[in-house]
């Protein structure tokens, strides 16, 4: 199955749009740096959290580099939702020079 991705400047333009951004590091990672208004879901606990995530046309999904956020991305995929991964996750988010947040 292939997973669809957007690199961070388009995920830029969908947050100003109100985009669901899903953030599937653990807790301690999204407290040293996350994107303003992640709804933080460990990917370990997604299957039954899952149903947190707001019912909208597409949910995007982000973690360190990406390769988590593609797992997220499958099963939410399994599950009838459209899930995109962020390319390059924070750290391309952090790279690409725009804000961030810390703390808890």
């Amino acid at each position: 199955m292939s997973i669809e991705e957007i690199d961070v400047d388009g995920l830029a333009a969908r947050m100003e749009d109100g985009a669901v951004l899903v953030d599937v590091r653990e807790p301690t990672e999204i407290a040293q740096v996350r994107v303003s208004g992640v709804l933080p879901i460990p990917l370990g606990d997604l299957p039954g959290r899952a149903g947190e995530i707001p019912d909208t046309d597409t949910v995007y999904v982000i973690c360190r580099s990406g390769a988590r956020s593609a797992r997220a991305c499958e099963h939410l995929n399994a599950k009838g939702r459209r899930a995109v991964n962020v390319a390059g996750g924070i750290l391309a988010w952090i790279d690409s020079g725009r804000p961030t947040e810390t703390g808890d």
